[in-house]
């Protein structure tokens, strides 16, 4: 079995690698949640939002959700299309709404 010098350049190398697929990784998610479902206390966190707003937004339907075993679950996906689907610039609304 040959052995094999691994130098500093090469570990230079390496972290270089690393340091872009790392990037590249969060570049894809955009800092976005990894998981697909989320918990309630997760999606007011992410979207920076109150107990009663989620709630608001539940009842409305404007964000789609599943109950199971009393414990409300969102989809990380559908929360983006919600984002999109209500997005506002200027005052008109450029989402479509359902």
């Amino acid at each position: 079995m040959p052995t094999e010098i691994v130098t500093t350049d090469d570990l230079r190398e390496f972290k270089l690698d690393l340091v872009d697929e790392i990037k590249k990784i969060l570049d894809e998610y955009h800092g976005l949640p990894t998981k697909k479902w989320l918990k309630s206390d997760e999606v007011k966190r992410l979207l920076g939002i109150s107990s009663s707003t989620l709630q608001n937004l539940r009842v409305r339907g404007t964000l789609p959700y599943t109950k199971l075993g009393g414990v409300i679950f969102y989809e990380s996906e559908k929360i983006q299309k919600a984002l999109q689907n209500n997005s506002v610039q200027n005052g008109i609304s450029l989402g479509r709404r359902k």
